[in-house]
């Protein structure tokens, strides 16, 4: 077993060379063994990437295939009086664009890919309130909820996208969550009493508040935002 001499590495038998600071092997004991194999690739190769588009079309196919499937076997066998298949499909369609339309458009903002996520999630609620018939609690009460939270969202990813550091964008997600906490009993409280009566959301709020201010210190002292990013690795 032979050291390198510069830099103490452990050597293979069939290394001319240091791998790690290119001094050359002389060891009299034990010359360099130019039969065996080198113990490092002579070339450099790379793996092929996978083609976008192609899986693109793989998962809409498969998810297509799903929500065809199912439509046919809600509409002539298992029908039951239900659309259950609408489930399904309402799935596929949110999956689609969830996993398949970053692929297509891959350079599509962040902030846009955001807003479309939310548009998905509304159009599957709509779908389940169809089989519900609850058309009402939907305009009502689900709908506001996804329109809040998708803004909310959109905004994030907007001003995100613009080059935040860690710490800042930690700081508006903690933000955000607490504003949607609120909006949400907010639309609860209007829907079942007309009336908007603060209690638990307040509470989130308070803890999101608490970690914020430490966070914003942290943000405007130099030293203590160095070592918070030393401490964290951010």
């Amino acid at each position: 077993m032979s050291y390198c001499v510069n830099c103490g590495v452990e050597l293979d038998a069939a290394a001319a060379s240091c791998p790690l600071c290119q001094t050359p092997v002389v060891n009299p004991r034990q010359p360099v063994d130019a039969e065996l194999p080198p113990p490092f690739p002579s070339r450099r190769e790379e793996v092929q990437p996978v083609s976008k588009l192609e899986l693109a079309f793989l998962l809409t196919a498969m998810l297509g295939s799903v929500a065809v499937v199912c439509g046919l076997l809600n509409l002539f066998f298992l029908h039951s009086g239900r659309p259950w298949s609408l489930y399904v499909v309402g799935a596929a369609v949110m999956l689609w664009i969830w996993l398949v339309l970053p692929l297509i458009f891959r350079g599509m903002p962040l902030w846009v890919r955001l807003g479309l996520d939310a548009c998905a999630v509304g159009v599957y609620v709509y779908l389940i309130s169809i089989d519900l018939h609850g058309l009402g609690w939907y305009l009502g009460l689900a709908l506001p909820i996804i329109l809040t939270g998708g803004a909310i969202v959109v905004a994030l990813g907007f001003i995100l996208s613009r080059g935040r550091s860690n710490l800042s964008g930690v700081t508006l997600i903690i933000g955000a969550i607490g504003l949607f906490v609120m909006s949400i009993e907010l639309y609860v409280d209007r829907w079942l009493h007309q009336t908007y009566q603060p209690g638990w959301s307040l509470v989130v709020a308070a803890v999101c508040v608490a970690l914020i201010i430490p966070l914003v210190v942290v943000r405007r002292r130099p030293a203590l935002r160095d070592e918070v990013r030393r401490r964290f690795h951010m």
